[in-house]
């Protein structure tokens, strides 16, 4: 039992042409399937899911199936050691290593990884969330195992008022996503995954780092932003790290969905334990100079604008649903939402000049910006809201923020009358 990321480290590690790992990730245990990796390290595309599919189909009976009783081996610890020697290329060599954590593995293998990476470091050693610390398929105190999910993250809340860390930091099940939630006032919040994605990018930028910053389309622009004034290249992608592990001269990919890639060189995919030392790196920074993570973020608003993200996420039991939400949606697009007009309408089984063929439509608006697609790995129609409001300077904040929420939750309503959801 291993974070999936030592997998996708393994491949290129060892020269493997391919890797599998089986997993429920962050969905429900009834989801439990793979991820195929190939020899690059990264996650499959088209046309390699359809030919592995195929062959799935051909198969008659297992018995068919040649099982050969040599030539293959079982690893010690040394791939899972030379993964955590890696980790070591994460963090800056003299920065300071103050900050301390709640985690919890949320009932997955992320554990005794992460723990052992801290420890490498030289972190405080993680609280942890005990009721969750240890593998379980069940998943028997979360409804769905994704740190997103309402109530999936309540045990690490409770832990957090009783130790008063600096961070909370949670991986889902197999510990390729990374989730942080910070002292807000009297209590905690999460932060959300564009949230995290900036931070961790503005925190590279601050320390030097070159090459392309990448994300995929439904993540925030506020990455555009931060790359730009940087002088850096920025590239977006479709949905999933498929594609962002795939852009050239790749640095730094995230994706909304509480994916981070903070080191292509040694994991072409995303990977919870090496962002959670980054992000725990960045706030042992931040408690050296009396800030904290939600100090940055309200530079980087004034500098760039208050980028404000949010989902509407109808999960359904007919698939049918969504294929007409779709189509209702192709067939009358909205001419305005929230009031500001649609200045743009894309339809993106099309394609882009800069995008590839999916089952996506994309509305650009006057400050503001709408994706809406059926989710990849859920029975879940899932719509992408961003808006952006100016921001003078610190004072102007607390209003930019309640105009956001306002045009966030009328583009919610008005969307969910467009697509009949």
């Amino acid at each position: 039992p291993l974070p999936t990321p030592v997998l996708a480290f393994a491949i290129r590690h060892l020269g493997a042409v391919a890797g599998v790992e089986v997993t429920a990730s962050h969905n429900p245990p009834r989801d439990n399937g793979y991820k195929v990796y190939l020899g690059d390290g990264s996650q499959i595309v088209p046309p390699a899911d359809a030919e592995i599919a195929a062959e799935i189909d051909a198969i008659v009976s297992l018995h068919d199936v040649p099982r050969p009783d040599s030539g293959w081996e079982i690893l010690g610890d040394d791939v899972l050691n030379a993964y955590l020697a890696r980790t070591d290329a994460v963090l800056a060599p003299e920065s300071p290593r103050t900050a301390r954590t709640v985690y919890t593995a949320m009932h997955g293998v992320g554990k005794d990884t992460l723990l052992a990476a801290f420890d490498r470091a030289g972190f405080p050693a993680p609280v942890l969330v005990a009721e969750q610390a240890e593998p379980d398929p069940d998943f028997p105190t979360v409804a769905f195992p994704n740190p997103e999910e309402p109530g999936a993250m309540d045990l690490a809340f409770v832990q957090a008022r009783e130790t008063d860390p600096d961070l909370i930091i949670a991986n889902d099940p197999d510990a390729d996503r990374c989730a942080a939630a910070v002292k807000d006032g009297a209590d905690w919040r999460m932060l959300r995954g564009d949230e995290v994605g900036a931070l961790l990018a503005a925190h590279l930028v601050r320390r030097g780092a070159r090459g392309t910053f990448a994300e995929s389309i439904v993540s925030s622009s506020l990455l555009g932003r931060i790359a730009e004034k940087a002088g850096l290249p920025y590239e977006e992608t479709l949905t999933g790290f498929k594609w962002i592990a795939r852009v050239e001269d790749l640095r730094y990919g995230y994706e909304e969905a509480l994916g981070y890639c903070v080191d292509p060189e040694g994991v072409r995919d995303k990977d919870g334990i090496t962002a959670a030392l980054l992000l725990t790196e960045l706030a042992s920074e931040l408690k050296e100079a009396g800030r904290t993570l939600l100090d940055l973020l309200d530079d980087l608003a004034v500098e760039h604008g208050l980028h404000a993200t949010d989902q509407l996420s109808v999960r359904v039991e007919d698939l049918s649903l969504i294929a007409n939400a779709m189509r209702e949606l192709r067939e009358q697009p909205p001419t305005a939402l929230a009031g500001l007009p649609v200045t743009k309408a894309e339809d993106l089984t099309q394609g882009t000049d800069k995008l590839p063929p999916t089952d996506g439509l994309r509305y650009t608006l006057d400050g503001a910006r709408v994706i809406v697609r059926p989710s990849g790995t859920e029975p879940k129609l899932k719509c992408y809201l961003e808006v952006v409001v100016p921001v003078a300077d610190t004072s102007a904040l607390p209003g930019a923020r309640a105009k956001a929420a306002e045009l966030l939750a009328a583009i919610k309503r008005d969307l969910s009358a467009a697509a009949g959801i």
